[in-house]
């Protein structure tokens, strides 16, 4: 899984140009990686913001507005892709167009295999 992380700062000092051209690469890239056969989903996330965190202690739930992790980023989307190694991973996080402003993370989905890639 190909996770984007933003920030509020990052995103504000793009230009209007930059935050165009990061769509259209986007897209770009996602139809390679579909053609490729190797895109199983994708999708951007809303802002922040709108996160509700709910956590459960004792039967009590309890809900709080906002993320749950105190940080300056936040999980802006994600890409869900088939990759054989780690390599190929990163070789196309290393092609996100934020990967130019903000950190792209690589991290293998389990299954009930175990940590496999």
């Amino acid at each position: 899984m190909l996770l984007i992380y933003s920030n509020a700062e990052s995103w504000a000092s793009l230009s209007a140009e930059q935050r165009d051209g990061l769509s259209e690469a986007h897209e770009a890239l996602s139809r390679e990686l579909t053609e490729q056969g190797l895109l199983v989903s994708a999708a951007g996330l809303a802002d922040p913001i709108t996160t509700r965190t709910v956590q459960v202690r004792d039967d009590t739930t309890t809900t709080t507005d906002g993320p749950y992790a105190e940080a300056k980023e936040h999980l802006a989307g994600f890409y869900l892709v088939e990759c054989d190694t780690i390599d190929q991973a990163i070789g196309y996080a290393a092609r996100m167009p934020d990967a130019e402003y903000v950190a792209v993370e690589v991290r293998p989905v389990m299954d009930m295999s175990g940590l496999e890639m």
